[in-house]
């Protein structure tokens, strides 16, 4: 727990000082008490006297001093709470070894059903987009809270030749951050694979207001979350390790589902044959890169319950707030409970 007034801490001091007011108080109505003729008498008037319970509205009360006092310095805390500002990139392979029907009744398929079941299930304040991604990668459906359009989205994937998924890691970061101005093409087909280098532009054009790129740590950008859905075997675009140290320097997770099996199977595709296995290290080693994790999902059943975890664990995030307004109301119960025993026992307020 950290303060965002910790100077008002030193207010705690007060409290050695109230429980010696009340110790005097005490000792002062015991020497008031000596002054009658005979205790006997006194006591045979009052009857049973108090005892415990004399001090327990005090102390309570001092309890409710305490906790106010460390409201009043503005303590925060780190807890869990829901999203209001979640955003998911859903990228999804739709390479020629998705055909693959080692997951039934195709890896393809397969994903598309868990896709959308993963949206039913998910809160509809989650903004989410897709991209899609064979041998080159591009946004299917723009960041969107409308689960019909990117139903209909999925719905519309058509099988290509070649596997990008370092390009599709790109095109979901310059999804999620448009200001950055990330450019797939420059890394792909151009010498110079700084995404930020200058960019040739009309001399009408005015001049970009180009600020310096910080990485942050990885796993720190709570507010958004790539899902990538692939087997893993990136035949060409960029560099896989390459896109996930990008996402990485964001802050972005990653995480990846392998779909298929190890083994695989051999496919036919427009007069070619292959053999398509599950690359799972390459897309464990994304996920170990981005702080995120890996999910295995050798059937459609499994495929199903991973996008259940994930929703699960992705419309949630754990944050730093201010928790003073907890902590008055604590103190008011305590008050409330103090005077009301007081008044219960004593007939009086403390």
């Amino acid at each position: 727990m950290s303060f965002l007034w910790p100077q008002l801490l030193w207010l705690l001091l007060a409290l050695p000082l109230l429980v010696l007011l009340y110790v005097w108080l005490m000792r002062r109505r015991k020497q008031t008490a000596l002054r009658y003729a005979s205790l006997s008498i006194v006591r045979e008037a009052m009857g049973k006297g108090p005892g415990w319970r004399r001090h327990v509205p005090p102390v309570l009360l001092l309890m409710a001093i305490a906790i106010m006092l460390l409201a009043s310095a503005r303590p925060m805390a780190s807890i869990v709470l829901p999203s209001n500002q979640q955003t998911i990139i859903l990228a999804m392979d739709v390479s020629g070894s998705m055909r693959a029907e080692d997951v039934q009744p195709n890896r393809l398929v397969a994903s598309q059903n868990a896709a959308k079941a993963f949206l039913a299930e998910l809160p509809r304040h989650v903004k989410v987009g897709i991209v899609a991604f064979a041998g080159s990668a591009q946004v299917v459906q723009p960041i969107t809270l409308s689960r019909e359009d990117l139903v209909a989205a999925i719905d519309k994937f058509q099988l290509q030749r070649a596997t990008a998924i370092g390009s599709a890691i790109v095109v979901s970061l310059s999804e999620l951050f448009p200001e950055q101005r990330i450019n797939l093409g420059d890394m792909t087909y151009s010498r110079n694979t700084d995404p930020f280098a200058p960019k040739g532009r009309a001399l009408d054009q005015p001049k970009p207001d180009d600020k310096p790129f910080t990485p942050v740590a990885p796993g720190s950008y709570t507010s958004a979350a790539i899902i990538l859905l692939t087997d893993g075997q990136r035949t060409t675009g960029v560099d896989t390790a390459e896109a996930a140290k990008m996402a990485a320097d964001r802050g972005v997770r990653v995480y990846t589902v392998g779909v298929g099996t190890v083994d695989g199977e051999i496919i036919g595709f427009e007069g070619w044959s292959m053999r398509v296995r599950l690359d799972e290290q390459s897309l464990k080693d994304v996920a170990r890169t981005t702080q995120a994790e890996y999910y295995y999902a050798g059937t459609a059943e499994n495929l199903k319950k991973v996008y259940e975890t994930l929703s699960s664990r992705l419309t949630v995030e754990k944050k730093e707030t201010e928790i003073s307004g907890l902590l008055a109301l604590a103190a008011s119960l305590l008050a409330l409970l103090s005077a009301g025993l007081s008044v219960l026992w004593f007939n009086r307020i403390l």
